[in-house]
């Protein structure tokens, strides 16, 4: 079998949010990301932006997709876990998001079970992200 690192890439996680503008400066303004890219479809009545910490080329990015016509917040369902992002001094990065008003339903603490410390904080659409202590890592 041949070293299928070589022929895949992990290119984007798609999410569909509500209110585009409010979801760009979430993801560009809270958790210091880069709005890369902004493609319209008018056709399709849908807009895709592309927000992360790199280039496309290069890194792992989230895409946003707005549907035009959606009126009522998406439902994110059972299947769909969790983003996660790795930070240092997660309390202070926790503390700073909640000044901004991020919403953090799991306060930065141990995992259970584990030494790592997280914390899980939620979009302006629900979506959870997950924060991991990259300095508490064992």
């Amino acid at each position: 079998m041949s070293d299928q690192s070589t022929r895949f890439r992990m290119m984007h996680t798609m999410i569909r949010v509500c209110d585009l503008e409010k979801s760009i400066k979430f993801y560009t303004e809270l958790l210091g990301m880069t709005l890369l890219r902004r493609d319209e479809y008018p056709d399709g009545k849908f807009t895709l932006a592309f927000v992360g910490y790199g280039p496309e080329e290069n890194n792992t990015v989230v895409e946003l997709t707005h549907n035009w016509d959606q009126a009522t917040p998406y439902e994110i369902g059972s299947g769909f876990g969790h983003l996660a992002l790795g930070v240092n001094d997660i309390y202070a990065v926790c503390s700073e998001l909640e000044r901004n008003g991020a919403s953090i339903p799991r306060k930065p603490g141990p995992m259970k079970h584990g030494t790592t410390h997280i914390a899980f904080i939620e979009d302006p659409d629900g979506y959870k992200i997950e924060l991991i202590g990259l300095d508490t890592m064992k």
